[in-house]
């Protein structure tokens, strides 16, 4: 009983000790504050700042010792540099809640911007794509993406511009610690701070050091060594695998997106890793992007360059329609920039990275290309001489022939016209557009320099390999990718004569030539930066073949580069089997008495001259200025562009104030 009280008078002890402590000041005057006393809330003037003659001042409850700026330091002048000061208080204002309305409206002059219509905010559809048969993936919700009141936490205009000799990267700020793997979307991280390429930045203490988590070296590694290899393909300074790896380290959307690759990759080479991984860097490089987009003055380089990276991550995921978020979003970017084949540094490298890709979808799909080739801006003068060792501007100029074969194979009639008169005009016209393409691509080959012709050649009696195909070795990469660009143009010429058969003699000896050379190319290759191209030139070239032996040892090529790079070739299995007629014994009897018989059909009256090889491109008909002709356009990129109605990122786009022509970066 004696314990009982004792405890209960101990607790009623320390009950009036609690109450008779001072509670803690919430919305006292600064003055105390600094002076570390209770302020008794008094108004105008407390009871301390009384007795002591102080002024009492008064602020908004933020933690900070004082919300007047008077005027910034004065420092005196100097040749070698020069000193900006930035207003970061709104900013910070803008997180609490009633916070930026204690502020003044901003004083600016608008002779300078741009007038940003209402008609560039459009609400977000059910889908990036406007594409009835294709169900995209939905972007993260802005709302959940970003945080409360950042459209006014920008600034409401550009910034002053120094006079800087090297453009200095942006910085974005981060949560270096967020490096747990998860299937969900990391929230948000602090408010960045973006600036255009030329505006003033609040300079960082200290640069990021290196990457300190051994799974995002892991994965970094892997993009280096697997992804940016194909990617580098066709760059000449290796962006993706050298130069850029080292700026995402103070870019986190950059640093994200190339996680995200490398995590993925790992996903599709070892089944020890998940996808869930690589889907956390994607979604929070997704969400940073977005959240750029929403401010004027980002740096559009960065964003394009994401947005690239971020749309090799969607073709190679598992179904690549299904995720269709920045294919062609980063097309947009790409535009906005205003990189052609004319750009140089990281606006060429992502230009033909994102034109390559449509490309080998165009001739899968059957598609027209969605950038009318003529737009890219390439140079086909043959004559005009190129500095020696650089292949890649051999390669961008087959490229657009290629394109212009794919244009022209997508456009082929499916009905005939309405009179025997017009179907014959039709017929001619097509004819000698397809002498003009044969021959500008026969050109193209004639005048290449020797770097980019085979280095080695062997029939498949001469080789070891007991390979049905020739052993064709090629040195250089994009020399191969080249290559095989080639050989897919000239078997799509031969599937698509306008009065000629694949089954006479002369087409069918085209076909089958160009296809083994392409199939002995893939056989024997063992870089692995070729894979991307060549699983689609494989494909083409396999639909030609007509013997059993051939036909199932590409189908081991495509087991072998699934097995070595991760890109999922098993669909090609089932659509070459039906293609082959494996699937109906009888059927593929049939075929190959077929192709055994090869009957001749007649060229209806129209003559084939085989003409000279041409030292220039071919007439002006197939020049620059003539727009493509009418073929199933591209669905997913049709509308890449922000100047189209239903353009990418509905509702999370706002039209930068300023584009460079040019960022000043070193390798940009």
């Amino acid at each position: 009983m004696a314990t009982s009280e004792v405890i209960g008078g101990t607790a009623a002890g320390e009950n009036t000790n609690a109450a008779a402590r001072p509670k803690r000041v919430r919305t006292g005057c600064l003055t105390c504050r600094e002076r570390h006393l209770k302020c008794d809330e008094g108004l105008p003037d407390c009871q301390n700042c009384r007795k002591s003659s102080r002024p009492c001042k008064r602020g908004v409850r933020l933690n900070f010792i004082d919300t007047q700026v008077k005027s910034p330091p004065i420092t005196p002048p100097t040749q070698e540099w020069d000193i900006a000061f930035q207003d970061e208080s709104r900013e910070i204002a803008s997180e609490y809640r009633g916070g930026l309305g204690r502020y003044a409206a901003v004083q600016q002059d608008t002779e300078d911007i741009p007038d940003i219509k209402d008609e560039a905010l459009y609400q977000f559809s059910s889908g990036v794509m406007n594409t009835p048969t294709l169900a995209p993936q939905q972007l993260p919700s802005l709302q959940q993406s970003l945080p409360a009141g950042n459209v006014e936490s920008y600034p409401a205009g550009p910034q002053r511009m120094p006079d800087n000799s090297r453009e200095q990267h942006n910085r974005h700020s981060s949560n270096n610690t967020d490096s747990t793997f998860t299937s969900q979307t990391l929230p948000p991280g602090p408010q960045s701070t973006y600036s255009n390429p030329k505006q003033t930045l609040t300079p960082p203490s200290e640069d990021r050091g290196p990457l300190d988590s051994p799974e995002e070296l892991l994965f970094m590694q892997v993009f280096v060594e697997e992804v940016g290899l194909w990617m580098d393909s066709l760059d000449p300074y290796k962006h993706f695998s050298r130069l850029l790896p080292s700026d995402s380290l103070n870019e986190p959307m950059l640093l994200n997106a190339f996680l995200a690759c490398g995590a993925r990759h790992l996903s599709l080479v070892n089944p020890a890793y998940h996808e869930d991984k690589a889907l956390h860097y994607y979604d929070d490089a997704t969400t940073r992007l977005l959240e750029a987009l929403q401010n004027p003055n980002r740096n559009t380089v960065i964003c394009a360059t994401t947005a690239v990276i971020l749309n090799v991550y969607e073709i190679m995921s598992e179904r690549p329609l299904q995720r269709m978020n920045h294919i062609a979003g980063a097309r947009a970017l790409i535009k906005e920039c205003r990189w052609t084949a004319k750009s140089t540094g990281v606006g060429a490298a992502c230009f033909w990275i994102n034109v390559g890709m449509e490309l080998l979808s165009c001739i899968r799909f059957n598609w027209q290309v969605a950038w009318d080739p003529d737009l890219w801006g390439v140079d086909m003068d043959f004559s005009r001489e190129i500095e020696y060792g650089r292949e890649e501007g051999w390669t961008y100029r087959l490229m657009y022939i290629v394109a212009k074969i794919a244009n022209f194979r997508s456009s082929v009639p499916r009905q005939s016209e309405s009179s025997q008169h017009a179907e014959h005009l039709r017929l001619q016209s097509r004819y000698n557009e397809w002498n003009q393409l044969k021959d500008w691509i026969d050109s193209w080959n004639s005048n290449i320099p020797r770097t980019m012709r085979p280095m080695g050649y062997l029939y498949p009696h001469q080789t070891t390999s007991k390979s049905s195909f020739p052993e064709v070795w090629l040195i250089k990469r994009t020399t191969i990718v080249a290559r095989l660009f080639y050989h897919t143009g000239m078997c799509l010429l031969a599937q698509t004569h306008p009065v000629m058969s694949t089954r006479t003699p002369e087409m069918h000896e085209l076909q089958q030539s160009h296809a083994h050379d392409l199939c002995g190319i893939v056989a024997h290759v063992k870089d692995r930066g070729v894979a991307s191209t060549a699983i689609r030139s494989l494909a083409i070239a396999a639909e030609c073949l007509v013997s059993r032996r051939e036909q199932e040892e590409v189908l081991e090529i495509f087991d072998r580069i699934q097995k070595e790079t991760g890109w999922r070739t098993g669909f090609l299995h089932k659509e070459l089997k039906e293609k082959w007629g494996w699937n109906n014994e009888e059927q593929y009897q049939q075929q190959q008495q077929q192709n055994m018989l090869a009957p001749v059909i007649p060229m209806q009256n129209l003559s084939y001259q085989p003409s000279s090889l041409p030292p220039v491109p071919p007439p002006p008909s197939l020049k620059q200025g003539q727009g493509p002709r009418q073929g199933i356009i591209n669905p997913i990129l049709r509308s890449a562009d922000f100047s189209a109605p239903k353009h990418p990122y509905q509702s999370h786009y706002v039209a930068p104030i300023h584009l460079p022509p040019q960022p000043q970066y070193s390798h940009y």
